[in-house]
Parts: structure tokens; C-alpha cells; sequence
């Protein structure tokens, strides 16, 4: 009975330690803008209409903050996108409702 009840403490200990994480706002870079992508195949993307190469060493986050990979997204997605000095895309942040309906921080 007791290994049952430390269990079930360790347990809700677990749960509401990843609720604490997923209330907690990611952190973005000052520089990462926020503008709408679109992923157009062979490691380029539509970012505000505009086609940009993705860089060598690209990373993709979705809403949980995961690294994805290019070919496992498909669709329009509002974003917070860092330009590298070459013009191509290097981090990408896909973001949630309450990331888009969020004020740009201010410079």
C-alpha cells in the first residue's frame, strides 16, 4: 500500500511539473521576427511571399518546442523566423494562438 501511494505521489509530482514547463512562455530571440511560412520542398520556404533558401544547419520548433524535420511539415504556419547573414532561414519557432495574438517585444 505504500509503494502504491509514493508511486502515485511521484506520479502527480510528474504532471503538474509539465504543466508548470507549459505555462512558462519560450523565449525568442530580439531578432526573430514574426511572419507567415510556408514550406515549398527542397529546403526552401515562402516566408511572407518572399522564396528563401533554409540554411545548412536549419532548425524547425514546433508548438511543443520539438525539432522537426522540413519534409514533416506541410501547410501555412505563423512564425518567429531568424534570417542568417546569407539571406537564408536559420531557426524557425512555429507558433501557438497565444503566441501570435502576443505584442512584439520591444527593441
Amino acid at each position: 500500500m505504500r509503494v502504491l501511494r509514493l508511486a502515485l505521489c511521484l506520479v502527480l509530482a510528474c504532471l503538474s511539473s509539465q504543466l508548470v514547463l507549459a505555462a512558462v512562455p519560450r523565449p525568442f530571440p530580439v531578432a526573430a521576427k514574426k511572419m507567415e511560412m510556408m514550406l515549398a520542398g527542397n529546403g526552401q520556404v515562402s516566408v511572407d511571399g518572399d522564396v528563401r533558401l533554409l540554411s545548412p544547419g536549419a532548425q524547425i520548433r514546433d508548438i511543443y518546442n520539438r525539432i522537426v524535420l522540413p519534409s514533416h511539415i506541410k501547410g501555412e504556419y505563423t512564425v518567429r523566423a531568424l534570417i542568417d547573414n546569407n539571406g537564408q532561414v536559420h531557426r524557425v519557432w512555429i507558433l501557438t494562438p497565444e503566441e501570435i495574438a502576443a505584442p512584439d517585444p520591444k527593441q
